[in-house]
């Protein structure tokens, strides 16, 4: 059960009216790593959660992310709110109204005129939101490593959209939107390592022969050592220890039934090509006396 109380979680103040601003805006409303997709992807996860105490988390931070939206939503709709009324009033002639919203190259015009200058489930390409942007698995550890790697993204687009304005008001919002994005990191974190053993994900132990190899497969100049492939690592460099490393012959083969043997031949013989022949092709018809891939003499 939801309920809402219509004060804001944090106190949303905007200096003026910026409708460009409100468009990049939207990337953290209406985005793949905006509140709505962390909301739903939290919310999905408690649903399937058997844990207690992750399912608590789950549906503590799913119901904050809901509360992240509405802040983000308000900054989005203040900063259109003087463009909204100017648009719908007719207070401008239309080039100059116009020019308003469309000032510094921005889709902010798209919102004005679709959404009536209010919070569009899009980012700030106009891109509708989607359910592809839930990653979840239904594997604990999957699922947490995962949510850490979305607040971090999330963050990431926080500060890029706080270096975007000088308004005080709203860099001071989201400012704490960014920094709940660090603390939900962190709390994530620590419900993973919360889980013991909980790496590699899943049930299954991985091949001893390859969990502590490293294939050196981009070869060149600038190949690097470190604690990624270096320490604890069977570094594999030589091509031939490359292929096949089953032991194998590296070919792939399948048992056939007779049934499906005959299939297969008629199949290779109906297709086969003919490689002493020599045909005459279509692009070859069309390229003129002087032939494929041959420059053409100026025209005089």
């Amino acid at each position: 059960m939801f309920m809402h109380n219509k004060r804001l979680q944090y106190t949303v103040r905007v200096g003026e009216s910026n409708p460009g601003l409100a468009n990049l805006m939207l990337e953290q409303f209406g985005g793949p790593q905006g509140e709505l997709a962390a909301a739903m992807r939290y919310f999905t996860q408690a649903l399937g959660e058997d844990d207690a105490g992750r399912k608590d988390l789950l549906l503590d931070i799913a119901t904050e992310e809901l509360s992240h939206l509405e802040i983000i939503g308000s900054i989005v709709a203040m900063l259109n709110k003087g463009a909204k009324g100017r648009l719908a009033e007719q207070a401008d002639e239309q080039a100059d109204m116009y020019a308003a919203i469309t000032g510094g190259g921005n889709d902010s015009h798209t919102t004005q005129v679709l959404y009536g200058g209010g919070p569009a489930l899009t980012n700030s390409a106009g891109v509708p939101w989607s359910a592809a942007y839930i990653d979840s698995i239904g594997d604990p550890t999957s699922d947490l490593r995962s949510n850490i790697a979305a607040e971090a993204r999330a963050k990431i687009i926080y500060e890029r959209l706080i270096n975007t304005t000088p308004d005080p008001g709203v860099r001071d919002a989201l400012t704490f939107l960014m920094t709940r994005e660090i603390a939900h990191q962190k709390s994530f974190e620590k419900a993973l390592y919360a889980i013991e053993p909980n790496f590699p994900a899943g049930k299954l132990p991985g091949d001893p022969r390859f969990t502590d190899t490293y294939f050196n497969m981009s070869q060149g100049e600038d190949d690097m050592r470190g604690p990624w492939n270096d320490k604890g690592w069977n570094y594999v460099s030589e091509r031939d220890d490359q292929s096949a490393v089953d032991g194998g012959d590296g070919s792939a083969s399948v048992d056939l039934t007779a049934s499906e043997v005959t299939q297969v031949t008629r199949l290779a013989s109906r297709t086969k090509s003919d490689p002493s022949g020599d045909p005459v092709t279509g692009a070859e018809l069309g390229a003129g006396r002087r032939g494929a891939g041959k420059p053409s003499r100026a025209k005089r």
